[in-house]
């Protein structure tokens, strides 16, 4: 073999040698960097009405960005409004119920118990004496047994009516029972319940919002029958944002929680988004189809999220993007507002967390 050729041999295997290097490390920039690619995530609220009703009106559009607390929609309240108005009724009519239990008797109504329970009395003496005289005068046969005994009903007659003009008399200086007026309030705050809770179904045909956002989608229109089980929008939320990713076994090891790191996009060329590692999946799995990778094998991964800071609100829901992370930077998630260009942190107080 000529000399010449074995220079080419040996060239030749070196290139390989240089290639099967390249690309068992084609995931890995600079040293002490790993270069991965995934898609902008973010999370989505469905909200809906907590009530079931006819759509009346939708006061916003896809895109509209809502703030915390702003009107997006409402029901035909006319059933709910209608309820209410019974429940305050009959909680008033309860009250005052229970006002004049706690009250006790009007002075006017104890005077008239007075004055009946004298008055039969006085009818029952004078039929007392009535049956007495004809009781002696039975005797003589100056009267008959007929009067006698009409004498005496009489007398027991008017006898009994003021016993119970009596008690009438009594019960009205006691006042109520004490275990009637505890009914009473018993049944007044069963009354203020029920329109705490009439009220609240009147406020749940409105539909707010539960947070700032941006509208996706407009699942209902007005006219369309709203419930609990149906949402009405599909709302996108600003905050938290981070880049969903997969990384290998083989690499597993040197990535950390809190290790910082640079997301870039096709989108915005030259634009750096400064970020951190904020979740590793405990399991693996096999490669997504979606994922962006240079793996020409199924292989388990793991999922990565890398959270960004996007003071520009220029990263959108499935945009693809490539992450570097820095491996030799401690494991310390430093937050947006830590990160030099940029603002607050998306999911402050969470991002670190999936």
């Amino acid at each position: 073999m000529s000399k010449k050729r074995v220079v080419v041999i040996v060239a030749l295997l070196v290139a390989l040698a240089v290639g099967v290097y390249a690309w068992m490390h084609r995931e890995s920039g600079a040293a002490g960097t790993l270069v991965l690619y995934g898609d902008v995530d973010i999370r989505e609220a469905l909200p809906a009405f907590n009530d079931s009703g006819r759509i009346t009106s939708i006061d916003v559009q896809e895109g509209s960005v809502v703030k915390r607390g702003q009107l997006l929609a409402t029901i035909d309240d006319t059933r709910y409004s209608a309820a209410l108005a019974q429940a305050i009724g009959m909680m008033d009519n309860q009250k005052e119920v229970l006002a004049r239990l706690r009250a006790g008797s009007r002075p006017e109504e104890i005077a008239a118990s007075r004055a009946t329970m004298r008055a039969l009395r006085t009818t029952a003496r004078v039929n007392r004496i009535i049956y007495r005289r004809n009781a002696r005068l039975i005797i003589t046969h100056a009267v008959s047994q007929q009067a006698l005994d009409e004498a005496r009903a009489a007398y027991d007659s008017a006898r009994h009516q003021y016993e119970a003009a009596r008690q009438n008399y009594l019960l009205a200086v006691t006042g109520p029972r004490t275990e009637d007026i505890a009914a009473a309030q018993a049944a007044y705050q069963a009354s203020v319940a029920a329109v705490a809770l009439a009220r609240r179904q009147m406020h749940d045909t409105r539909l707010y919002a539960a947070s700032d956002g941006v509208v996706e989608a407009r699942i209902l229109e007005p006219g369309d029958m709203a419930s609990p089980a149906t949402p009405v929008f599909t709302i996108a939320l600003p905050s938290p944002i981070w880049v969903r990713t997969y990384v290998s076994e083989r690499d597993l090891g040197r990535v950390r929680i809190g290790l910082a790191a640079t997301v870039t996009t096709d989108s915005y060329p030259g634009h750096v988004y400064h970020g951190w590692v904020g979740y590793l999946s405990p399991t693996a799995e096999f490669t997504p189809k979606t994922v962006e990778t240079t793996e020409l094998r199924t292989a388990l991964v793991y999922q990565l999220r890398v959270y960004v800071c996007d003071p520009r609100d220029e990263l959108r829901l499935g945009m693809p993007a490539t992450v570097t992370v820095d491996l030799r930077s401690p494991a310390a998630a430093p937050g947006c507002g830590a990160v030099s260009g940029t603002h607050s942190a998306p999911g402050e107080g969470g991002a670190g967390r999936p």
